[in-house]
């Protein structure tokens, strides 16, 4: 008889708040919003009654897979951005690197025109003071106009590359918060339903 009576009393609250919530709470829903705000759908929509002193939340089957699979969407499209952030923030890399390298080889090649540039041999043939000034002129030109080239790429890629791992940490911190909240959840429901279970036990 004690059993039918606390059968009754929580089908009677149960049915009050999930009226309630349907009034109240229409914007919330497991098919759309934020995690967070899916949570809120759950908290608003779950039942809850007291029994010797203590307070039980009754939370749907249906409602609590439909959350953890949300969760789990929720969590591979994080992976799959932190991968893709990873992927060209190692492209970046490898650009930057092929442009120091390409930097140190004309810079070396400055210096060894530098070094030439007063002698009248050109490639085995003597040449004209004026020529071979044209000709010296004219290279250390195109190699600056090139290391000019460079360095612009270089520090476009330097300011991509920090944009990317700038990202990769604003999504590692939102995952982190994410995995958080929704194992702190995750947690209580399953310490909830585990009280229930137990209490079930004792009334039988």
């Amino acid at each position: 008889m004690k059993i039918y009576k606390i059968a009754l009393v929580v089908i009677a609250l149960l049915t009050f708040n999930l009226q309630y919530a349907q009034e109240g709470d229409s914007n919330l829903s497991l098919d759309e919003g934020s995690i967070s705000s899916q949570f809120d759908y759950i908290s608003k929509r779950s039942g809850n009654y007291r029994s010797d002193g203590k307070r039980y939340e009754v939370v749907r089957v249906i409602h609590l897979d439909k959350l953890r699979s949300n969760v789990l969407d929720t969590l591979t499209v994080v992976n799959n951005k932190t991968t893709e952030l990873k992927a060209t923030i190692g492209t970046h890399e490898t650009t930057i690197s092929s442009l120091n390298e390409k930097l140190s080889q004309t810079s070396t090649q400055l210096t060894s025109v530098t070094e030439e540039k007063d002698s009248m041999s050109f490639f085995g043939m003597g040449v004209s003071k004026v020529t071979y000034n044209f000709i010296l002129w004219s290279i250390i030109t195109g190699l600056l106009v090139l290391l000019v080239m460079f360095i612009f790429k270089f520090k476009n890629s330097n300011v991509l590359t920090l944009e990317s791992k700038r990202a990769l940490s604003e999504v590692e911190l939102e995952y982190e918060k994410h995995r958080t909240r929704a194992l702190e959840r995750e947690q209580k429901i399953n310490r909830e339903l585990q009280d229930e279970r137990n209490k079930q036990k004792k009334s039988n």
